[in-house]
């Protein structure tokens, strides 16, 4: 007979484990739900997904669910880590993974894409939004009556362009949108469906945005990775020389600008000295550019660990110095401050160009 409060103490105690303290699917934090027939801590909100796959997952509370022993012990031979080693082993750089405040389609497809789906269990599995191509008909919102009417679209790493065709496609696109200026949101509250898509250009200056929808959630997030997968594709061919990590990876820093510090995504263009940060990592317009002069000059690198970053997880600081100002960034990992400050290193190291002095001002 299984003793109902004896596994609730064990259940919470598994959840309050490190690696289970935070939701498998969003990383919202203190869990109190579990499938198990995955092993996994999951929010309520992610549970509601959960309960739609039930030949692969089976939902309980840990705090008010009756469990029988042998679950419990299967909880704790499982547990998060070991659900993320496998069904997240080959998640591409791109794709996006939801956070607790995203729309539901979002995490809805993620989770289908994990555990029903398993598209993240081999490496370089053919996925249909990594393919360099990728069309479709989407629903687009009319710019003169507001109407929804359907569009073929056409994503192209080729030519890192997103074409779209009226009814004759004979006619050529539409319009040509460079990826260099593609951003791309979901915004279902603005455009009135679940699965609205918000893409956003620019065109001599002027913002301008598209709105679209798809009534296939599976669908509508390809498009949303489809787009940042071309991106990241952009970003690696228009920044040869930036600096990557071992994974391929544009490494993560954080900047402190009298203000806590807050996640941002770097690139250092060795060829044009800059350090360039955005907000994220395939954004298509950067938050600001920092020029990397020479020693000479004023710049230098260095390690630091700055006040009230003890015991924070990014622990491992970097302090770049130029005439002007002092930038702070900070690495979770050791590894990963030592390659920025070499990265950083070989470009102060290097002597400047005349056209340097251009790119400077």
């Amino acid at each position: 007979m299984a003793n109902r409060e004896k596994n609730k103490k064990a259940l919470l105690d598994l959840a309050k484990q490190p690696e289970n303290c935070s939701c498998a699917d969003c990383g919202a934090p203190d869990p109190d739900w579990a499938s198990y027939k995955l092993g996994i801590f999951v929010c309520l909100n992610c549970s509601g997904t959960h309960r739609n796959l039930s030949d692969i997952s089976r939902v309980k509370s840990i705090r008010l669910d009756f469990w029988d022993d042998d679950l419990v012990q299967f909880m704790k031979a499982n547990g998060n880590k070991v659900a993320k080693d496998f069904y997240e082993k080959f998640v591409p750089v791109f794709y996006y993974r939801p956070q607790q405040d995203d729309c539901e389609v979002l995490r809805e497809q993620w989770i289908r894409a994990k555990y029903e789906r398993l598209e993240f269990t081999e490496e370089n599995k053919l996925l249909a939004y990594s393919s360099g191509i990728y069309e479709g008909v989407l629903w687009k919102k009319g710019k003169d009556n507001g109407q929804f009417l359907k569009r073929k679209f056409v994503l192209s790493e080729q030519d890192f362009s997103l074409k779209y065709y009226k009814e004759d496609e004979t006619k050529g696109p539409k319009a040509i949108i460079s990826v260099k200026n593609l951003n791309a949101t979901f915004q279902p509250q603005k455009i009135g469906h679940a699965h609205g898509l918000q893409i956003t250009y620019c065109v001599d200056d002027h913002t301008r945005n598209l709105f679209v929808y798809h009534e296939s959630g599976q669908e509508i997030v390809n498009w949303f990775n489809a787009i940042r997968a071309t991106r990241f594709v952009y970003l690696k061919t228009a920044f040869p020389t930036s600096y990557v990590d071992e994974n391929n990876t544009f490494c993560l820093f954080t900047e402190q600008q009298r203000e806590p510090f807050k996640k941002r995504w770097f690139i250092l263009d060795a060829m044009d000295r800059k350090l360039l940060y955005f907000k994220t990592q395939l954004d298509a317009v950067e938050l600001g550019v920092i020029f990397i002069g020479t020693e000479n000059h004023g710049y230098s690198v260095s390690k630091c660990v700055p006040k009230g970053t003890r015991g924070n997880k990014w622990k491992c600081g970097v302090l770049m110095e130029t005439p002007d100002r002092q930038f702070v960034f900070m690495c979770e990992q050791e590894r990963e401050q030592n390659e920025w400050l070499e990265a950083l290193r070989q470009v102060i190291s290097k002597p400047m160009l005349p056209q340097d002095y251009t790119s400077k001002t």
